[in-house]
């Protein structure tokens, strides 16, 4: 029996232990089990709407499976046997049949079924490219009678056998893979076409050829002609610059639509086919990795001509645009102040007006795809990523707005998300900063906390205060992480993302260091001598830059970034990024110097802080001899480091397992200096 004494310790045992398990917060385990939504479709009829799972629970990188959810009921089907993968679900015009990529034993195919997932047919194979092509749109159009549909598919290239063989022999400037390539050192050469399937016959033919890359496309709503991108420089490896086509169904003859210095990406047609809404620049230099200038949406007439940018008084980066039914607005994403909301656009007035659909701290859409869907009937469906989760399936009607997918509610339950904070100050020269800060789990101001100071790449991209397992699982381990949007970084204005033009190296790192003082002078529970700094790509770069310029961290980790920019733009992939960023190419003027000027290796004998680089084995966008190199030089010089290098791996880590691994790794890397430091 037991005695009072003891009923009173056991109370207090299983009291603490609760509270305990209350403020547990994300583990690097986690990431097995943590699911998102990705791509999503509404039917034609509304009844319908299909959307992609990304999984992360099997060995090898993450895949997506294709869900149906019936919107009157709420139950949700997944096509396909577990064992098999797919992803961009595409409705046929009468919704009764979908098409998606399906991946059986590692080879894609082209799939289309009924709508409940009855009677599948393989109509044929599709494969893509390892080749460096950015920023492509939908691969998958119908035939607006629902008998046809077109996609996008890659045949060899005349270089592909010399480059493939023994020896290898390459004649192109771009013979390297894409940066999610991890397998494969150099490029397949294979080309992007067009190709047509008729579903009666399963008959497919072939309608583009050649070397150039065809993709992004649209079916008109005539049916007479199929929208592509392509980009018809004299030579495309040297040059980027995406325009768009219009394939004839009837002959297969191809016109030209664009013409322009800037580069155009995701062509839809308005719903009687009389216009076109993509997405634009202007600038004559665009990058082919990262490009300075934002993106803005146009609409113009099918012929080209009369063209409007209809997003000019938005003055953020936009993404692709959407036709709402009735043709007299256009939906779009913007990226505003680390969040990502969703824009309508009235086209139907002298001049556009803009306003806000969905708003707040949240991040609609997704990496691979646009991430929302629009209906005849008003309804919208979209992944969206917020502080408390990853992206999850929400539909709103109306003014009504609901959640339909809650991947995660068994993993995330009885957890503590920490929370983020929104951190703004002037940096050194009086720039006005946004950082954004994660708290530790179960903070106690009156005790000191190390910080991480995470820095993203890009360097046209930003960080928001949307979920991010790093940062929590850093929170959980009583870390709390600083991402500092600085200069350059994209969600502030043009002004703002070009404010890195020529200066790689500089005034960014600046704001980053002027927003860890920041937060020391407002936050006392942080610890000024257990600072940590990392970051992934551009991240990385200055991660390696900042530990040249300052000794004030005492443990580092750059993941994938440039430690020389001269030795970078000859090795990576694309060699146009620096001439876009610097308006001229390394070899004019005394660019070199200047860049030799701005690079952590220049400067490597300053630096005294333990580092720990991490790269994938095969990156081709940041390659891995930045990190060997800066290793070297770091041994030389007698900074304690070490190597990290993940086989299986481009430009940053796709993996979960290594993703867990460089989490477990950073852990016991900052524990063991910031011991040193107590």
């Amino acid at each position: 029996m037991r005695t009072r004494r003891g009923l009173i310790l056991s109370l207090c045992i299983l009291a603490f232990a609760s509270q305990a398990f209350a403020k547990s917060g994300l583990t690097s385990g986690d990431l097995r089990q943590l699911r998102n939504v990705d791509d999503v479709q509404i039917s034609p009829s509304c009844k319908l709407i299909a959307y992609t799972v990304v999984n992360r629970d099997r060995p090898g990188r993450p895949f997506g499976q294709v869900w149906v959810l019936d919107v009157a009921s709420g139950n949700s089907k997944r096509l396909g046997s577990e064992s098999e993968s797919g992803d961009n679900p595409r409705w046929s015009p009468d919704s009764r049949k979908i098409a998606y990529v399906r991946d059986l034993n590692g080879k894609a195919e082209l799939v289309v079924m009924g709508a409940d997932g009855s009677t599948p047919e393989a109509l044929a194979p599709m494969q893509w490219t390892n080749g460096p092509l950015p920023s492509t749109g939908e691969i998958i159009s119908w035939a607006p009678d629902g008998k046809q549909l077109v996609f996008v598919s890659s045949t060899p290239g005349p270089e592909t056998a010399a480059a493939t063989g023994d020896p290898l022999v390459f004649t192109r400037y771009l013979y390297k893979p894409t940066a999610s390539e991890g397998v494969a050192p150099f490029s397949d050469n294979r080309r992007t076409h067009l190709f047509i399937a008729d579903l009666a016959n399963h008959k497919v033919r072939q309608v583009t050829d050649g070397t150039y890359y065809e993709h992004s496309v649209d079916w008109s709503p005539r049916g007479d002609e199929i929208l592509f991108i392509s980009n018809h420089e004299p030579d495309p490896d040297m040059s980027f610059n995406y325009d768009m086509f219009a394939l004839r169904v009837s002959d297969h003859s191809t016109r030209r639509i664009t013409f322009t210095k800037g580069a155009e990406y995701f062509g839809r047609w308005s719903p009687d086919g009389t216009k076109i809404a993509f997405q634009g620049t202007k600038r004559p230099l665009t990058s082919s990795e990262t490009t300075m200038e934002d993106t803005h949406i146009w609409i113009m007439n099918a012929d080209g001509s009369n063209r409007q940018e209809i997003g000019a008084k938005l003055d953020n980066r936009q993404n692709a645009p959407m036709w709402a039914a009735d043709g007299r607005s256009v939906y779009l994403t913007v990226e505003e102040r680390g969040n990502v909301p969703l824009y309508r656009i009235d086209v139907s007035g002298a001049q556009p007006r803009a306003e806000v659909v969905i708003g707040g701290a949240i991040h609609i859409g997704s990496w691979g795809s646009p991430g929302w869907s629009l209906g005849k009937d008003g309804l919208i469906a979209y992944a969206c990523s917020t502080p408390a989760d990853y992206s999850q399936l929400f539909i709103k009607q109306g003014d009504s707005t609901r959640q339909v997918t809650h991947l995660n509610d068994a993993v995330l339950s009885g957890k503590t998300i920490a929370p983020v904070t929104t951190v703004t100050f002037d940096s050194y020269d009086g720039l006005n900063v946004e950082a954004f800060l994660t708290e530790p789990v179960s903070l106690d101001p009156s005790k000191k906390y190390p910080m991480i100071v995470v820095i993203h790449g890009g360097p046209h991209g930003a960080q928001g205060p949307e979920l991010s397992l790093k940062s929590q699982a850093y929170a959980s381990h009583g870390f709390a992480t600083l991402m500092v949007n600085y200069r350059g970084s994209t969600s502030y204005g043009q002004k703002f993302a070009d404010g890195i033009f020529g200066d790689q190296d500089g005034g960014e790192a600046r704001d980053v260091l002027s927003g860890v003082d920041a937060v020391l002078g407002q936050f006392p529970w942080v610890d000024a001598d257990r600072l940590g700094v990392e970051g992934v790509s551009y991240g990385g770069q200055l991660s390696d830059w900042i530990i040249t310029q300052t000794n004030r961290f005492k443990a580092a980790i750059p993941t994938a970034g440039i430690s020389n920019l001269i030795s970078f733009n000859f090795l990576s992939y694309y060699h146009d990024y620096l001439p876009v960023e610097y308006g001229q190419t390394l070899e004019q003027g005394t660019l070199m110097d200047l860049l030799w000027q701005h690079s952590a290796m220049r400067y490597v004998t300053n630096v005294h802080t333990p580092t720990m680089l991490v790269h994938g084995l095969n990156d081709n966008d940041v390659p891995t001899e930045e990190a060997e190199q800066y290793y070297i030089a770091l041994k030389e010089v007698g900074v304690e480091t070490i190597l990290v290098l993940y086989p299986r791996e481009g430009h940053g880590l796709q993996e979960p397992g290594h993703q867990i691994d460089d989490i477990n790794r950073s852990f016991d890397w900052y524990d063991k200096h910031f011991a040193k430091a107590k």
